[in-house]
Formats: C-alpha cells, sequence, structure tokens
C-alpha cells in the first residue's frame, strides 16, 4: 500500500523539500496549513498539484485530530513553528504556544487518533545555545539563549516525554542551521546572498548586520530532510544531531558571498546594533557520528557549494523581478 505522510509547515523551506523527496519515494503527501488569507504557496507551486493541502492549525488541538482520524498518515513530520530567533523576543508568548505547546497538542492529536504514527519532531541546535561543549552531541546539555530556542527545548523534551509514557514512535532531530535559496528573506544567511545580488545588479548599496563573530555549523536544507526520513524508517525511536561538523563565522558567509560575484565584503557590510540580538549564541558545530553510523546519513552538499547556490538562486530571483517589472 502507498504510505501516507503528514506534513506541518508544508509552506517552509524544509516543508518544500521534505514534500519533493517524500514524492520521489512514492508517498501520498498531505501538507497542513493554517486558515489564512496570506497562504504563499511560492516554495512548493511547482508540486502543488501533487499534494493534498488540508486546514490545522497547532493551536487547536481539536483541528489536529480530525486531520489524523480523516486522513490516516503513517508518518508525521512536524515542522511547523514560529521559527525566527529575532522574532522570538517581541513575540515571546506566541512562540511559546506555536513552537513548544503546538508539539504537545500534536501529540495528543496522535495518541487520541491513531498511537501507531511514526512522528517526526524538528528540534534545533538552538537549544544548546551557550554551548556548554564543543562539538555538540546528542549527550550535551542545553542551555538555550533566546525564547525560541527555549521553546523548541520544550518541544524536545516533550517529544522524549511522550516517546518514553506512551510508547510513540517519536523522535527529535536536532538539525543545526541549514539553508538553501528557498531560505526566509529574514534570516540572516538569505539577507546576505540576496543583498549581494541587489547589489552586484545596482540595486542597493550597502548591508546592514549586527555581530559578524557568531560562528554556525551550515548545512543545505535539501539534505537534511533526507535524514528526517531515514530517522522514521528506524525499528527504535531515538534523536539524532544532523550537522555537517564544519563551523564557520558570519564573515566567512559574507567573504564567500560577496566573493563570488567579485566583490569586496568590507566596501558593502556595515555593523548595526539594531541587528543585535539581546543574548547572542556565539559557537555552534555538531557532531553527526550517530547519524553517520546509524542512519548512514552525511551532507553532501559543501559550505562553499552552498553559499554560491545561495548567491545564484538569488541573481536569479532579482533579475527575474527586474524583468517583470520592465
Amino acid at each position: 500500500m502507498t504510505r501516507k505522510a503528514l506534513i506541518t509547515g508544508l509552506t517552509g523551506q524544509d516543508g518544500s523539500y521534505l514534500a519533493e523527496l517524500l514524492l520521489e519515494k512514492g508517498y501520498d503527501v498531505i501538507g497542513m496549513v493554517r486558515r489564512t488569507s496570506t497562504i504563499n504557496f511560492e516554495r512548493i507551486e511547482h508540486i502543488q498539484d501533487d499534494i493534498e493541502i488540508v486546514q490545522g492549525d497547532l493551536l487547536d488541538e481539536m483541528s489536529l485530530i480530525n486531520v489524523i482520524r480523516q486522513h490516516r498518515p503513517d508518518e508525521i513530520y512536524n515542522l511547523a513553528a514560529q521559527s525566527f530567533v529575532q522574532t522570538s523576543w517581541q513575540q515571546a508568548v506566541l512562540t511559546g504556544e506555536t513552537t513548544a505547546l503546538g508539539v504537545t497538542r500534536m501529540l495528543n492529536a496522535v495518541r487520541e487518533a491513531d498511537n501507531d504514527v511514526r512522528f517526526y519532531q524538528a528540534s534545533s541546535s538552538e537549544m544548546f545555545g551557550k554551548v556548554l561543549e564543543v562539538p555538540q552531541t546528542e549527550e550535551t546539555p542545553f542551555y538555550p539563549r533566546s525564547p525560541y530556542g527555549v521553546a523548541k527545548l520544550y518541544g524536545h523534551w516533550i517529544t522524549v516525554n511522550y516517546r518514553e509514557s506512551y510508547n510513540l514512535h517519536a523522535t527529535s532531530g536536532i538539525l543545526f542551521n541549514h539553508e538553501s535559496p528557498r531560505r526566509g528573506l529574514e534570516f540572516v544567511t538569505r539577507k546576505i546572498t540576496n543583498h549581494v545580488a541587489r547589489i552586484k545588479q545596482g540595486l542597493a548599496t550597502e548591508l546592514r548586520l549586527g555581530d559578524l563573530d557568531p560562528q554556525r555549523d551550515w548545512g543545505f536544507a535539501g539534505d537534511y530532510v533526507e535524514a528526517m526520513w531515514l530517522m522514521l524508517q528506524q525499528d527504535e525511536p531515538q534523536d539524532y544531531i544532523i550537522s555537517t561538523g564544519e563551523t564557520h563565522s558570519v564573515q566567512e558567509f559574507c567573504e564567500l558571498a560577496f566573493g563570488h560575484v567579485d566583490l569586496d565584503w568590507q566596501d558593502y557590510v556595515v555593523q548595526d546594533k539594531a541587528f543585535m540580538r539581546p543574548a547572542e549564541v556565539d559557537l555552534l558545530i555538531g557532531d553527526p557520528a550517530k547519524a553517520r553510523k546509524e542512519l548512514n546519513w552525511e551532507a553532501k552538499t559543501s559550505f562553499q557549494e552552498l553559499v554560491e547556490m545561495m548567491v545564484d538562486g538569488d541573481m536569479d530571483l532579482v533579475a527575474r523581478q527586474q524583468r517583470e517589472r520592465a
């Protein structure tokens, strides 16, 4: 029988890549979206006709129960969240309601509607925050430094708790930063590459950023969704670090991005205190050894390939937008 997968956060970066992967594997894909007049299907436009779109909301447990009962998915990938770290300081309660308590509502819905569903929770390296060891492994203690990180930590531990309390096949994937040309413009990586394209094409003259020193373990989202799928194929649910095992600074990202179009980043980047976080996370680098050994997974895309892919994507996007305005 054809397997069914339910994806929350379908229209986001990860949701779109995961939907592509599952369709390629022959799944029936059901995408859950909130009822709103401003849904943006741009990331899944090319596969939208192959996906069944249903309405549900992480703030409404009954809607989740109804979706599961009606569609009977074999797997659920819970990717929906308020996922922008900077916004979580301004919207801390909303972040908690969706990114933390939303996980509990979804797990309760699984228990109520179909206890045999395999469940994936999108955890985050931001849970490590003020890191207590380098590199970070599945055993590293957590020390989140933002409302987003705190909310993700709740979602992580409630998944572990329900797995152990109710014998659910529930797994948390602790994904380190993963980017792509589909990343939202509010994220620093995409902000950089989009500004590079605009500056190169004469549409902007500077790029304002916060701290350039923080280091991140950056990978390609298209690689990371494969790890999500592999986790739910395991006989026993566990938690896994998904990362490249390398770390690079925001400044390095700028150097590569501007250099790819033959520009010097120092001529255009301006540090602005308005973009500084109240509590910064200075260094994140994951150890993917467990995923490599048990899932036979490793990142395929290098840091330089990722940056260049994103710059090329924004160069094409900005040029296309200019043609449409002409």
